[in-house]
């Protein structure tokens, strides 16, 4: 029905230059280098790891980061609160040293812990109901320094490779010229992303929605690796299980319900639980997988929008965190706390995952840019332990990282003089060999609807029923060529997946041409809900009281 719709366009002189090549739409990077490949980044083999010299990532990526001052480009809403981690020390019949040397999982060890929840999409001051993955960071202040496992509620991403997260996030962030998020902006990204299939299925059902954050999940969704004391290493992946207080989701109506008496009502939850001593604990659970490409699987270990069935890799608990005080000062604490994927320990690595590689510079670079150079001396983000660096000065630095001992006129190494010297290695280094082309690739096999159609199976009959009502009333708002693409990935997913929403799509848009030739809407207790964002702006004239100037 929007196939008529008309966008305004730049106009033929607005942002062209004088570079003598042709105008017109094709893409380029901010040099005027036309851009030939913009999916993905460039690795050894299509399956990575990522190379330093990847440019046109890294000024993408670099700019990115920058986009906002000085709220998060994304996760800029949150909440936390600070905890204990307590380690089992084994994995299943096994002790933890046999995968791990990390001193973070030895029995017994108990680690203290700052947690920030948050949601991806939105501003500091949004709605905590509306519908978006939420953040799950926790740093662990370990005794070898610090260590963060970041990642979201949802246990898969969107997106496979880092090159494309600017554009998700712009997809998913409000249109340029009226600043008004849209859903078919949304989904004109999703409909040439087919790999975001399986993470619209779980963001679109009522996993979209959690409905508090100490009742939701937690995921690293990245591939780790973790490294042995003889150098040995295995993939990982990191499951947050909630404990006592288990897993909650809301429906659409009942999130828009609750946003109408309380938009801060996660925040408030969380601290009002720790206030009561009624403290959240979540149970971390670990996969493991030998470390190659596993030709056996129909999909690639190392591709975030894909599970690993736990039937052939087992969870195994590996340790318990408590979250038991709550911040005395939001800003300094909750609002000044930084994460990064890169922040590992001895024992903990990366693999060659393409977005955890992507993500391991965005978001350290992105805290120097918004909290500023120094942002690791501030006490939230400093770790307990020993500090001893050779930087000095940027912006706001308030400490010298000096050794006991240490000639404070040297800031270099090597130095016979006095300086700071390299320590000892606490264990082989892990060495895999790579032997392939540098090359800009897909992954080999992406299997882009198998495990959405699983999930979509996998779903109770209620949650199927929300994901194709909420699917098919913001599908409804789109251009018929992305209705009909979407409406091809769903029903390769599950042929009943893509019936069902073609039918909520059909039925969605029948009712509003009716409201549209009525001039009137019908309130949001009907089965579509709030499916024009016309509604809340007719209702604000309708429903608004005349008042007297004074």
């Amino acid at each position: 029905m929007n196939e008529n719709k008309k966008y305004r366009t730049a106009s033929s002189g607005n942002g062209q230059k004088g570079n003598g090549q042709e105008k017109g739409k094709t893409l380029t990077t901010r040099q005027g280098h036309p851009v030939t490949d913009n999916q993905n980044i460039r690795t050894v083999g299509n399956r990575g790891p990522a190379t330093m010299e990847n440019y046109h990532f890294i000024e993408k990526i670099s700019h990115f980061d920058r986009e906002r001052v000085p709220e998060r480009v994304v996760h800029a809403r949150g909440a936390g609160a600070h905890g204990v981690f307590q380690a089992y020390g084994t994995i299943g019949n096994d002790p933890v040293e046999k995968f791990t040397r990390a001193k973070v999982f030895k029995k017994g060890k108990e680690t203290p812990v700052f947690v920030r929840f948050s949601t991806v999409g939105h501003g500091t001051h949004s709605p905590e109901t509306l519908r978006d993955p939420r953040g799950f960071a926790v740093k662990f202040y370990t005794e070898d320094g610090n260590w963060d496992l970041v990642g979201n509620n949802l246990k898969i991403f969107f997106i496979r490779d880092a090159m494309k997260f600017p554009d998700l996030i712009h997809s998913q962030k409000p249109d340029p010229v009226t600043n008004i998020q849209s859903a078919e902006r949304i989904f004109d990204f999703f409909s040439g992303t087919p790999e975001a299939t399986h993470m619209i299925t779980f963001l679109y059902s009522p996993w979209g929605i959690p409905a508090t954050y100490r009742q939701m999940q937690g995921s690293g969704v990245n591939t780790y690796k973790w490294v042995n004391a003889d150098g040995e290493a295995v993939l990982v992946k990191y499951h947050w299980e909630p404990m006592k207080q288990g897993i909650r989701n809301l429906t659409q109506k009942e999130a828009q319900e609750i946003q109408g008496k309380n938009f801060n009502h996660a925040t408030q939850d969380l601290y009002e639980a720790i206030e009561r001593g009624d403290f959240p604990e979540w149970e971390l659970n670990v996969q493991i997988m030998s470390d190659d490409d596993h030709p056996e699987l129909d999909f690639d270990p190392l591709d975030d929008t894909k599970l690993w069935p736990k039937e052939q890799f087992p969870w195994h608990p590996v340790g318990k965190m408590t979250l038991n005080r709550n911040p005395v000062d939001y800003f300094n604490e909750v609002e000044l706390s930084a994460f990064g994927t890169g922040v590992l320990v001895d024992g903990l690595d990366f693999s060659d995952d393409k977005m955890l590689q992507g993500r391991t510079f965005s978001y350290s670079d992105t805290q120097r840019y918004r909290v500023g150079a120094n942002y690791l001396q501030l006490p939230i983000n400093a770790p307990k332990t020993h500090v001893a660096t050779n930087q000095r000065g940027g912006q706001m630095a308030f400490d010298t990282d000096f050794a006991e001992g240490q000639n404070i006129h040297v800031n270099y190494e090597p130095s016979i003089l006095g300086g700071l010297e390299e320590a000892p290695k606490p264990g082989k280094d892990y060495t895999p060999r790579y032997e392939a082309n540098l090359v800009r690739q897909k992954i080999d096999r992406q299997n882009n609807f198998g495990q959405a159609g699983e999930t979509y199976r996998n779903f109770e009959d209620w949650e199927r029923d929300e994901l194709i009502n909420n699917l098919g009333n913001d599908l409804a708002k789109c251009d018929k060529r992305i209705q009909d693409k979407m409406l091809e990935y769903f029903t390769q997913a599950d042929e009943d997946y893509g019936r069902r929403v073609r039918e909520s799509i059909d039925r969605a848009t029948k009712e509003l041409l009716k409201m549209m030739k009525h001039d009137m809407l019908e309130g949001t207790d009907g089965p579509l809900g709030n499916i024009t964002g016309e509604e809340g702006v007719q209702q604000a004239q309708s429903d608004s009281h005349s008042a007297k100037p004074y």
